[in-house]
């Protein structure tokens, strides 16, 4: 088989499955055959604040068009001091999860300590980097990583890419098919050594603000009581908010909104 070669205008660049394309060798099968709904997860969002960090994320799964799910958890503990959120093909992101958190705890068990917050990073960067394949037939998954390292005694958050390329973000990041709108929510709101409280406010208003502009991103629905997951990574742990006071945070956003962007004054 000879070597095809391409001028410069027309290099398929790194894409192997394009090149096979190119050359005539790609596998003619008809579209309807390819097609197989799969649920995705969307937009997720992590701040660094003063305290450690924190993470959101909406609850919509979609499969094209479809609204497949409407309360998926996106943000998951890792351990005691970590946390993932998940965007991209919903089945290998969860499966992804449940074996990463099943390898911290025996790490810990085997060792009598805890994996390092680098150490975890690591590791799930090696996992992302095995879905390669499947990522290449478009199951992609596409996680943030964040946590309280107790050695720095410093939040931190890390992103991949789908080859498992690990990159640390200073501040802040965003990720799934909202993030071009949350992340400039964010990038707007963002002070450094922000509270948590005011991270918090920040992430529910980035992800409020990516709903109404990406359909596949799921805003709060008060009628169903159904709100983002959001969780709070410090010294003291992981821990959850609770929906009464997302549902207390989501009403007052909606009442600025409404004013402009001007708090309501009390009658």
């Amino acid at each position: 088989m000879s070597m095809p070669f391409f001028r410069a205008f027309d290099d398929p660049g790194p894409d192997f499955a394009e090149l096979l394309r190119r050359d005539g060798r790609w596998p003619a099968f008809p579209a309807t055959e390819l097609t197989v709904p799969v649920a995705h997860a969307t937009t997720c969002v992590a701040v660094r604040t003063a305290e450690g960090v924190v993470m959101a994320g909406d609850r919509r799964a979609t499969s094209g068009n479809l609204i497949s799910h409407r309360t998926m958890e996106k943000v998951l503990p890792a351990d005691r001091h970590s946390g993932v959120a998940i965007a991209g093909a919903a089945g290998p992101a969860m499966e992804m999860v449940k074996v990463f958190q099943l390898q911290l705890e025996h790490y810990e068990k085997v060792e009598g300590n805890p994996l390092s917050l680098e150490g975890k990073a690591n590791q799930l960067s090696q996992m992302v980097r095995n879905n390669l394949p499947a990522a290449m037939q478009g199951l992609v998954v596409v996680p943030i990583f964040a946590g309280y390292d107790l050695r720095r005694k410093a939040g931190r958050l890390f992103t991949y890419d789908v080859t498992g390329g690990r990159y640390e973000e200073r501040d802040y990041t965003a990720t799934g098919s909202g993030s071009l709108h949350a992340g400039t929510v964010v990038k707007l709101g963002f002070q450094p050594d922000m509270t948590s409280e005011e991270a918090v406010d920040l992430c529910i208003k980035a992800l409020f603000e990516a709903a109404d502009s990406d359909s596949a991103t799921g805003g709060p629905d008060l009628v169903r009581r159904i709100y983002p997951v959001v969780a709070v990574i410090d010294a003291e742990g992981f821990r959850r908010l609770d929906d009464d006071e997302l549902d207390r945070r989501f009403r007052a956003l909606i009442e600025r909104q409404g004013t402009g962007g001007v708090e309501a004054t009390p009658s």
